[in-house]
């Protein structure tokens, strides 16, 4: 996998924003559907009424299989309507996904409470052979009218390189398409046990 980061112009987003977009990008990206480890990284702001104000510097990233990334390029000038918000996509520039001992999840979907939550990444880091220490946010959700996903932010740290990269590959849990369960690298998190 890895990182296609795209110039974005655009102001406002509203909550529920991760739904349009990926419809958006599937729009001019239909192949996109096809990959179950791609997504959309959540998008950076600031928390305004009932959505999120962009920085002039906002970007755009998509996670996508490596031999997708020509294809994702032609993401670059179009223009996006996202519940009314037009969002104008620049210029895009791959970037190779890097180990990075502690990584963070802003939202990992689940619908179960925090212990159960908390065995399930267990289970699903055993079985990608991924050794770390985590710290667990408390319960979110995302929504978008009727549809809404809750989950939790997460934070792995002590990681190793190989096990790093495998976890940025894969994820966990589900709903990559709307930013779920895609980790990114995050400042150490130091002095913990």
């Amino acid at each position: 996998m890895t990182d296609v980061r795209f110039d974005l112009e655009g102001r406002f987003v509203p909550e529920g924003y991760a739904f349009p977009l990926w419809s958006e990008v599937t729009r001019i990206l239909p192949e996109l559907e096809e990959f179950e480890h791609a997504g959309i990284l959540p998008l950076k702001g600031a928390a305004s009424g009932e959505g999120m104000l962009l920085p002039r510097r906002a970007k755009l990233a998509l996670r996508v299989p490596a031999s997708f990334v020509q294809n994702a390029l032609e993401l670059s000038g179009n223009t996006l309507d996202i519940g009314g918000n037009p969002l104008h996509v620049g210029t895009g520039n791959p970037k190779e996904i890097e180990a990075h001992p502690t990584l963070r999840s802003q939202f990992v979907a689940s619908e179960k409470i925090e212990t159960d939550f908390l065995k399930e990444v267990e289970e699903q880091l055993e079985k990608l052979e991924v050794s770390c220490k985590w710290i667990c946010g408390r319960r979110q959700f995302l929504k978008n009218g009727e549809t809404i996903l809750s989950g939790y932010s997460l934070a792995v740290h002590d990681l190793k390189p190989p096990a790093s990269i495998r976890l940025q590959q894969v994820g966990l849990g589900n709903y990559r398409r709307f930013g779920c369960g895609i980790f990114v690298p995050h400042k150490t998190i130091a002095g913990l046990d």
